[in-house]
């Protein structure tokens, strides 16, 4: 007899069984259908692609982090390590297909060769939403209210998006002569909840000096409210008008849609790829911060010049999806996860087409219907259903009638049977046991 292979995972990937799975399906489902809501639309792109299109502007410790190999052709080759880069190759190949300016969003694995721990792994999902072909101030709103009202339809309280302005940032560092040291001061300052205050003061007194460190230390700083925060964002870089003017805007938007308390202005919030050029923003929940930013994004001008001379500006987002979800594990360890079905057709020793027939009449209700397979004990049935989280069983009485079709539905939880139903009866019952 051949050896056994030993079954085993690569580190910093999962497998995800039944019950996890189908809640990271339904918060799919849920985000699929607010981003179709505001007119977003879907696309794909390869996990594969040549390594120049990804490690072109990625910057910074990216490029150490990407899955990168030569493939049976020779061709230098590397696994997608976020969506954005893919999608800005994307619009430069299929521009002339497209109407600009272009919504979309993105529901994908990506890869990523880092250090594991919680909430990060090496291969997870992103949910990407962006509006490409614009620089209004509206596109960027209308990003920020997708992640409020994208938070609001997965049933995700304490949710704070924190954001700011890389151009006020660069005018700061401009202004006080830093402007060349600029990419790694702005890494730097968005290792700030990661490293601490102290280790950021030192790392940016090597790079520009006491003073200008203190001044950037000085700028971000959060005030008492988000007003406050932006005087001194003002004070601090006079000539960022435009850009602070823009921020003010934002601000004014979300206040008359009712959102502005979901918005902290926060100027440490840089992002740490160097694609991006304007708004930014990174999402916490607020029972775990230290769980890092679940929403992350930000407007990119520049990064399709890469891939085209066509000027596309663009402004998007993105929900770690698996980061999301151990968070809010934590925070709900003792929630109830949805069951595999509503309903189970017990075996009970009837015609087995039978049993099928009176699942499938269940399904055309709107209803997630399973058939046990085997004729075994009823309590063996009721417990397999109890296992797999299915709160109402189905029993078809003896001698069952394919043309009146009634039956008994179990609410397995309460054990009590409700007899002679009709299969809309039965559809009706089966929804309030199981509180749909």
């Amino acid at each position: 007899m051949a050896e056994l292979i030993q079954p085993r995972l690569l580190k910093g990937f999962r497998d995800f069984l039944p019950v996890d799975e189908r809640e990271r399906q339904r918060v799919t489902d849920v985000l699929c259908t607010t981003f179709s809501s505001f007119g977003f639309e879907p696309i794909d792109t390869p996990i594969l692609e040549y390594t120049e299109i990804l490690l072109g502007k990625g910057g910074g410790d990216t490029d150490k982090q990407v899955y990168r190999f030569n493939d049976q052709g020779g061709r230098d080759v590397a696994m997608r390590y976020d969506l954005t880069v893919p999608f800005a190759r994307y619009m430069a190949l299929h521009l002339h297909e497209l109407p600009i300016p272009f919504k979309r969003f993105h529901v994908a694995k990506v890869f990523r060769g880092e250090n594991t721990q919680r909430g990060r792994y090496r291969e997870f999902v992103q949910c990407d939403f962006d509006i490409v072909g614009t620089d209004s101030t509206s596109a960027d709103f209308e990003i920020v209210l997708l992640m409020v009202r994208s938070f609001q339809a997965m049933g995700v309280s304490g949710v704070k998006i924190h954001l700011s302005h890389r151009g006020v940032f660069n005018s700061l560092l401009a202004e006080h002569g830093a402007a060349e040291n600029s990419e790694e001061i702005l890494r730097t300052v968005d290792k700030l909840r990661k490293i601490g205050e102290e280790k950021v003061q030192n790392a940016l007194v090597n790079l520009v000096g006491t003073g200008a460190a203190d001044t950037i230390l000085q700028f971000i700083v959060r005030g008492k409210d988000n007003n406050e925060t932006l005087s001194s964002m003002r004070e601090l870089a006079p000539a960022a008008t435009a850009e602070t003017d823009r921020l003010e805007e934002v601000f004014a938007m979300a206040e008359s849609l009712g959102i502005s308390g979901s918005l902290v202005l926060d100027p440490s919030v840089t992002r740490g790829l160097d694609y991006y050029t304007g708004i930014v923003f990174e999402t916490f929940l607020d029972e775990i911060p230290e769980i890092g930013s679940v929403c992350s994004g930000g407007r990119y001008d520049n990064l399709a010049s890469l891939y085209t001379k066509q000027r596309l500006p663009g402004v998007g987002a993105s929900i770690g999806l698996d980061r999301l979800m151990a968070g809010l594990q934590e925070i709900n360890k003792d929630a109830a996860k949805a069951g595999a079905a509503d309903a189970i057709v017990l075996a009970t020793g009837s015609r087995r087409g039978d049993d099928h027939l009176v699942a499938d009449a269940l399904r055309g209700q709107g209803l997630r219907v399973e058939v046990y397979p085997d004729e075994r004990k009823l309590a063996q049935q009721y417990t397999f259903a109890e296992t797999k989280g299915i709160p109402a069983g189905v029993i078809l009485p003896d001698g069952f009638n394919t043309g009146e079709m009634r039956l008994s539905v179990r609410d397995l939880s309460a054990r009590t049977n409700l007899a002679d139903l009709s299969i809309g009866q039965a559809a009706e019952k089966i929804r309030e046991i199981a509180g749909r």
